[in-house]
Parts: C-alpha cells; structure tokens; sequence
C-alpha cells in the first residue's frame, strides 16, 4: 500500500488557495479504482481531528486488495507538517501494518509495525518535509498557485524527491460531465504518477500509477461533497 499511495498524486487532496495561509477544509470523495485488474472503490475524507489538526485517509477495497492509509497533520506557518500515520493493507492473504511518528519537538521521524529494520529511522526532519499523502495535498495546492511541483518526501524509512512537471492541459470526465484539468506528471526509474486536477476540486479528478508501462492503479473520482 505504501509504494501505492507513496508515488500517487494516488494520490489525494485539499482545498488549498493560492493565498499565504492555507485553507483547510472538510471534504468526502468517492472514486471508481482499478488495482490488480479487478474494478473497486476507493474514498479519500479530510477531517478534524481535534486540537487544530486534521485526518487525512485514503482507502481502496476490491475483492482481491483492502488497502488504507491515514496520516494526522497540523498547518504550521503555511505548512502541512505530518504527526502521525498508519498504513495497512491485505492482498490475499498477505497482511501488512504500519506506523508513522513525526517528532518534530526532537526533528526525527520513525516506523513501528511490519518494517524492515533498516527501514525503521530515525530519519532526520527538515523544515517542509511531507509524507505521501501530504506530497498530494501540497500538489493541488501548488498546481492552482503555479508554483514549482518538488517536495522532499520521508516516507516508509526514507528519504526521496518527488518533482512533478506539468504536461499542459486536457478533458477529463468528473461525474458524468467534462472538464478541464491540468495533467502533472512524476517519473522514479520505472514508475510513473500521472495526476490530473481540476480547478476548485479539492482532489485530483484521475490519478494514475504505472510500473514498468502498465497502469497498477487507476483512481476517477465520481463525486466530491
């Protein structure tokens, strides 16, 4: 689930203005997804989670995969800083659980659960550092202010770049109706996320993934409330 929701753009949003300070706000969204080749439903929910922090989830169920991740963050200072996450998946029979820790009081980030132990950190934390699901939301944002598309991301043990360019605009169905999206994409050795975002949606309207040319996952989303 992790490599999943680490490369989307899978990824996964919020409603964010062009203006300094960021605008939070709640949201619900279904989607249409294709993972492993059989069709399913995914959901992406932004929520209050108490003490000026929010819940970010994303989730995906077929009747080969249930995969969820979740991460609880606080804006500080125009920033979307990560607190805390969960990752967990079942394909088959195969089971995995994961926690997150961002400590930002001691600048280290760490994973508990089923991780390698090279794989378990500290990582040390710099400012504007995001995990997975806060490179999407950050990416939404970035795209209405036109701001370049790179995010340091410490995820699952490590530290990776993620810059994403912009590959002009397209048409896209949203609900059963057309509209224009500006298409982005990020390339890592033989993966590729391919996202496209609608103006004044508060997540990506498709998100693409694909592993050696072939789509492994595919994210449309039918309604947004």
């Amino acid at each position: 689930m992790s490599t999943l929701l680490r490369t989307a753009a899978a990824t996964t949003a919020l409603l964010l203005a062009s203006a300094p300070a960021l605008a939070v706000k709640p949201f619900n969204a279904t989607y249409q997804a294709n993972y492993m080749g059989m069709q399913g439903n995914g959901r992406m929910a932004l929520e209050p989670a108490g003490d000026n922090r929010w819940r970010y989830t994303l989730s995906i169920r077929n009747q080969l995969a249930d995969l969820s991740q979740s991460t609880v963050f606080e804006e500080r200072d125009g920033e979307l800083r990560p607190l805390s996450g969960t990752d967990a998946s079942k394909v088959m029979v195969k089971k995995s659980n994961k926690q997150a820790e961002y400590d930002w009081s001691k600048g280290v980030a760490t994973w508990t659960g089923d991780v390698k132990a090279d794989r378990a950190g500290p990582i040390k934390l710099q400012p504007g550092d995001l995990d997975a699901l806060l490179i999407n939301l950050a990416l939404v944002r970035d795209v209405a202010a036109g701001k370049p598309l790179k995010y340091r991301m410490v995820e699952d043990g490590r530290v990776k770049q993620m810059n994403y360019t912009v590959a002009g605009k397209e048409a896209i169905d949203v609900g059963g109706k057309q509209q224009q999206a500006t298409k982005v994409v990020a390339t890592s050795g033989d993966k590729q996320t391919v996202a496209w975002v609608v103006d004044g949606m508060p997540v990506p309207a498709r998100i693409v993934q694909k592993e050696d040319g072939k789509d492994s996952i595919d994210l449309r989303v039918q309604a947004v409330r």
